[in-house]
């Protein structure tokens, strides 16, 4: 394996591989762009690389299929941080282009619901076609195939492009949440401050299965902090879910719930636990009466007396 090879969702150039940048060790390793998430994720698999940083989330968009499907299926890899970027919008196009000679525009899909308004606002005629990433889009743009690339700023340098119009966004403040992934080990220590990802597949479909397994987080007062659905390719009606929970698997409240889980899901695949990004001194919840390491500990030293006969109020 490659310790010090980082692949990316490339070309570069990409909101990701800016995302990339702000970890410390990048300075350090090889930084590599793949065609597409899968590509990155399977360099990790073969053992080319010893991590891949991949988009996970937006907050606008939602979850990013491609990564949720890729992390679902497959040999298993593990997530080990998080990385937050604030994402705004260049139209970037090719020197001496104006606005009104505009008539073709692309970007990568997840982009299209963030500027959706604005090109309804100034491009109203423009036709919109996917790239495989914002970066990809601007090297289409250089090519002569497509008018303008909606991408990041900096990616104008790179593909010989300028930013015709910057700070593009239909949402203010919106973010993407990138997910930097390995192959599977032991996860770092509990910070006090982090999320562990679950993949998890219902046994039968039933009415209030859903409930069932989100019980097993809200009894043990585990925070959800995402949960989407995914199709199986089993079948229409056939899904499963992705979750993020707030904690770290070392800690008895979500191991328990996962213990739970284990026991009523077809399968539950473990993502990992890491440090959630950006965390506030105000976003640090405190747990609920019950919920503790210590409470956990106590209710079982209270059973075990059950058993052998020293029971106790």
């Amino acid at each position: 394996m490659s310790a010090t090879r980082y692949t990316y969702l490339g070309p570069q150039g990409t909101f990701t591989e800016a995302a990339l940048r702000t970890l410390p060790e990048a300075a350090t390793r090889e930084l590599v762009p793949m065609v597409s998430v899968p590509a990155a994720l399977d360099a990790v698999r073969a053992g080319e690389a010893a991590a891949a940083l991949v988009p996970i989330e937006n907050s606008v968009e939602g979850g990013v299929t491609a990564t949720l499907d890729e992390l679902a299926s497959g040999e298993p890899l593990m997530i080990y941080r998080e990385v937050v970027l604030p994402i705004a919008f260049a139209l970037l196009v090719r020197p001496g282009t104006k606005l009104s000679e505009i008539k073709t525009v692309t970007g990568h899909p997840v982009a299209q619901p963030q500027v959706r308004n604005w090109l309804r606002a100034h491009l109203p005629d423009a036709v919109w076609e996917s790239a495989a990433s914002n970066a990809d889009g601007a090297r289409l743009v250089q090519e002569g195939r497509f008018d303008a690339a909606f991408a990041g700023e900096f990616a104008a340098a790179t593909y010989g492009l300028e930013a015709l119009v910057t700070e593009i966004h239909d949402a203010q403040n919106a973010e993407t949440r990138f997910v930097l992934v390995g192959r599977p080990a032991r996860p770092a220590a509990p910070t006090g401050a982090d999320k562990t990802s679950v993949v998890i597949w219902q046994r039968e479909d039933h009415p209030g299965a859903l409930m069932e397994l989100l019980q097993e987080f809200a009894v043990r007062g585990v925070n959800l902090m995402l949960l989407q659905s995914r199709p199986t390719s089993a079948g229409i009606g056939n899904y499963c879910f992705a979750v993020d929970a707030e904690g770290h698997v070392s800690e008895r409240r979500v191991g328990e719930a996962l213990m739970g889980l284990k026991r009523i899901c077809q399968q539950v695949r473990f993502l990992g636990s890491y440090p959630r990004a950006r965390v506030a001194p105000e976003e640090v919840r405190t747990l609920r009466a019950g919920t503790s390491d210590a409470e956990f500990t106590a209710a079982s030293d209270w059973l075990a007396r059950c058993q052998d006969g020293r029971a106790q109020d």
